[in-house]
């Protein structure tokens, strides 16, 4: 085939020549990257809609190296759920009526403090608290405060509305005597909340993070959001070696462009 007898755009797309066939490859990837992401996104109404966990302060309801379905704290609301929020705590869900990863109430997604500059958090939401209570003594779990008094807690009597939360493997509260050592979580500094879990997929992620990070000139981008890897393996397709390669590439790079990862202490 040639451009001459063809056109271009018939030229590429039905040539064997191994540059065009490579250049093909990564461009498929990207279309299909961008329609998985675009799908995902349409289900969860939330961005990113995937989250690599790196620590193991959710052990062993989620493991470092899970990737995680999140959707919007509006979407596929549990039964008695905080008044404003979609989300259901510890102790409303607690009794069966509403479980994830294990245990009653909602897994979500914050930045401590509401801090863009540090690496937001994923741990369970455990009871909801009103500006001024003293929270210590009306609803927490003594084992969770270290033996703490409210006065003798940053965060309480509390400073505003807002969730306690705390990593299942973690000894206390994250407001307490461990774990993300946060203000009391106010609505607004929840992204997401969790869905699903996806065991080993967001190595890739954070793979490439330690990649990133150990050059001698990482790459940052602060333009784009955060998304996920994980999207490579799709039942149905056959791909070729080059199509394979522009793929987990692809993938890769939208995975670590924007925010931090999202994980937990």
């Amino acid at each position: 085939m040639t451009i001459e007898d063809d056109g271009v755009l018939r030229w590429f797309l039905k040539t064997d020549d191994g540059r065009i066939v490579a250049i093909r490859d990564v461009l498929t990837s990207v279309a299909i990257v961008a329609f998985v992401g675009l799908v995902l996104f349409g289900l969860s109404g939330a961005w990113p809609p995937l989250v690599a966990v790196e620590s193991g302060s959710m052990e062993p309801n989620m493991q470092r190296g899970d990737l995680i379905f999140v959707v919007d704290d509006d979407r596929y609301v549990g039964d008695d759920p905080i008044d404003g929020t979609g989300i259901v705590t510890y102790d409303n869900g607690a009794g069966g009526s509403h479980e994830k990863f294990g245990k009653p109430g909602d897994v979500v997604i914050f930045k401590p403090d509401g801090s863009e500059f540090q690496t937001p958090v994923i741990h369970r939401v455990h009871f909801w608290v009103e500006e001024g209570e003293n929270w210590v003594e009306t609803k927490a779990n003594p084992d969770y405060v270290g033996g703490a008094s409210c006065g003798q807690l940053a965060t309480c009597p509390a400073n505003h509305d807002g969730f306690i939360t705390k990593g299942d493997a973690n000894s206390g509260y994250d407001q307490a005597v461990g774990g993300a050592r946060t203000d009391v979580v106010k609505p607004a500094w929840v992204t997401g909340k969790g869905m699903l879990r996806v065991p080993w997929l967001g190595h890739v992620r954070l793979a490439v993070d330690e990649l990133l990070l150990s050059s001698p000139t990482p790459l940052t981008s602060t333009s784009l959001p955060l998304t996920t890897s994980g999207s490579s393996a799709l039942p149905g397709w056959s791909l070729g070696d080059g199509a394979q390669l522009g793929l987990v590439t692809v993938a890769s790079a939208v995975a670590f462009a924007g925010s931090r990862r999202p994980g937990s202490w």
